[in-house]
Formats: structure tokens, sequence, C-alpha cells
């Protein structure tokens, strides 16, 4: 799930630290945060965070599991929509005002 939020002027990774995220890494233009949904590493929401002009725009999902393959591959198993996503993307929203 895409979320854009216009006019934003703080920093995006500062702002996903504020929704709870903790900051993973620099992937060229975007940053990966994440948060968990239980105690456990899996299930964990996973953020890909980047600003274009004056809007943030977040890239949503869930990651059910580690990742079991290796290599360079970047595929995993994600959630992308559904109830669970759509509330925590209200969520991060409900910061914004």
């Amino acid at each position: 799930m895409t979320i854009k939020i216009p006019n934003f002027k703080q920093s995006p990774v500062d702002f996903m630290r504020s929704c709870g995220y903790a900051f993973d890494r620099e992937t060229g233009v975007e940053a990966s945060c994440m948060r968990r949904i239980s105690g456990h590493d899996y299930p964990r929401y996973h953020a890909y965070v980047k600003k274009e002009d004056m809007t943030l725009i977040v890239n949503l999902h869930i990651d059910q599991k580690k990742p079991s393959y290796g290599g360079a591959s970047h595929a995993h198993n994600g959630e992308y929509e559904g109830d669970l996503v759509e509330r925590e993307a209200d969520r991060i929203r409900g910061f914004t005002v």
C-alpha cells in the first residue's frame, strides 16, 4: 500500500521513528523502516519511505516471515493489502495531524 502525505517538512526517518518504526537501512533514495506487530521478529510492518519534493511517500506492507532464500534476491513473503495494512496506514496518517 502506498501512502502519500503532502506538504511534508520533516525527515522521513524521524517521522517513521515517531510512528514507532526502527530504521533499518538506506536503499538508494529510500529508507527502510520496520515495526514489530508482536513481541517476535515476524510478522512485522515494513515500510520504504522517501520524500519527493514536499510529499512523503510510504510504501507499506507486512513481512509475514523471514525470507527463506539466499543470494542477492529481494523477494519475500509480503502482504500489501488487507485489514492490518489498512489500519496501520490509518495509524501512520494520524501522526501527521
